[in-house]
């Protein structure tokens, strides 16, 4: 029993550093304010701030493994945290494109090193029996803090200083974390296994983990393209301003949360492989819905659909992927998050279409398109499943 408090005490922590995961969601939202704030700038450009926030998860997220393997998880997650302090004060100072562009940029090194070392961090405080259950509960927390941020940013609109006040209090709210985790007592895993760029690439000699790679790089640009083009798909259909628009967001990001929390207590219980087939046919019903209602209520009704399928697929398959190679969770937790780059690459091709079609249904129907390989997916969960489940 004492073990147990002394595990729930040693969550909590853990759980906040899933809150600051979820603050690189608020790019989505922080295109279309940005693109309000700086005239004459189209989708394309726009949506060029989400490179300057993905990249860094294709680029740092094998020389993450190698920082953790050196200094445990516990501190790297306490560096990102610290990034994420330093990048969220960048526009309190001065608050232009190019320094927009810089401080999302040390979100995104900031979130890399928190989304590569919180996943396997989370190992070292509850067992294998509750990972799955406890990664959807993480990512339950993280939907809180993205449902939360178009509503932050939508009253601080309405303030002196403007949306930009949402850095200041995200800036503060990291601190809190990094304080945190800092005087709580966590055995932090470290490793003498030599980690490389090659060795960590050479994982996707197994076909399973190269599939769920694709699937987390699909699942992330889907979300992200989500995040920036709904508000823009509200006021093209519904002729909303802005700022009620943005609050689009947060409606999805409710329905996430509603369905990872349901997901995240269910999932302790039952098997993850149900659950993503029904959810990746759910989201489809969600998506394929938005083409054919113009109404307010019916868009919303449609995004939460959407959102509800959503919502646990991300964690699925990322402990499944740490399931199969439960030696190399380091490494498999970096290969994955590489996938989260998946942002950088779907979002500017929304922006392409978009403008070339002169609305936001074409990024819809590029959304839809991507999504048909969470469906072709399917099959290689299930056998994972399976083959995971026989050891």
């Amino acid at each position: 029993m004492k073990q147990n408090k002394i595990s729930g005490i040693r969550i909590l922590p853990v759980m906040f550093g899933f809150f600051v995961m979820g603050f690189v969601d608020i790019i989505g939202l922080a295109i279309n304010y940005v693109k309000q704030d700086f005239d004459s700038m189209t989708d394309t450009v726009a949506n060029m701030l989400t490179i300057s926030c993905y990249v860094w998860f294709l680029v740092l997220s094998v020389p993450t493994v190698m920082l953790i393997n050196k200094v445990g998880r516990k501190n790297t997650v306490l560096l990102s945290f610290f990034l994420h302090v330093i990048a969220l004060g960048i526009p309190v100072i001065s608050y232009d494109f190019s320094y927009v562009l810089v401080a999302f940029a040390f979100v995104g090194i900031g979130n890399t090193l928190l989304q590569v070392a919180l996943n396997p961090l989370v190992t070292d405080v509850v067992s294998t029996e509750k990972l799955t259950g406890t990664l959807t509960l993480g990512q339950f927390v993280k939907a809180v803090c993205s449902f939360l941020g178009p509503i932050l940013t939508t009253w601080a609109a309405g303030m002196a200083y403007g949306w930009k006040l949402v850095f200041p209090v995200y800036a503060l709210t990291s601190l809190v974390a990094l304080i945190w985790l800092w005087f709580t007592p966590i055995h932090s895993t470290k490793s003498d296994t030599s980690v490389s760029l090659g060795g960590t690439l050479g994982l996707f000699k197994d076909r399973y983990i190269t599939w769920f790679f694709v699937g987390i790089l699909a699942l992330v640009g889907v979300d992200v393209g989500m995040n920036a083009t709904f508000p823009k798909l509200l006021m093209e259909k519904c002729g909303l301003p802005l700022s009620e628009a943005g609050l689009g967001n947060s409606v999805y990001f409710f329905a996430r949360t509603l369905g990872a929390f349901v997901g995240g207590m269910l999932l302790l219980r039952y098997a993850e492989v149900k659950f993503y087939k029904y959810s990746v046919f759910v989201a489809i019903a969600g998506l394929l819905g938005m083409f054919t209602v113009d109404s307010l209520w019916g868009m919303l009704v449609f995004v939460s659909i959407f959102g509800l399928g959503y919502a646990n697929l991300f964690a699925i398959v990322f402990s499944l992927s740490m399931k199969r190679m439960p030696d190399k969770a380091n490494e498999v937790s970096a290969l994955l998050i590489m996938g989260v780059s998946g942002g950088a690459v779907v979002t500017p091709v929304l922006g392409v279409a978009s403008d070339h079609f002169g609305t936001q249904l074409a990024a819809i129907a590029v959304i839809a398109l991507v999504w048909f390989y969470m469906v072709w997916l399917i099959k290689p969960v299930q056998r994972t499943y399976l083959s995971t489940n026989r050891r």
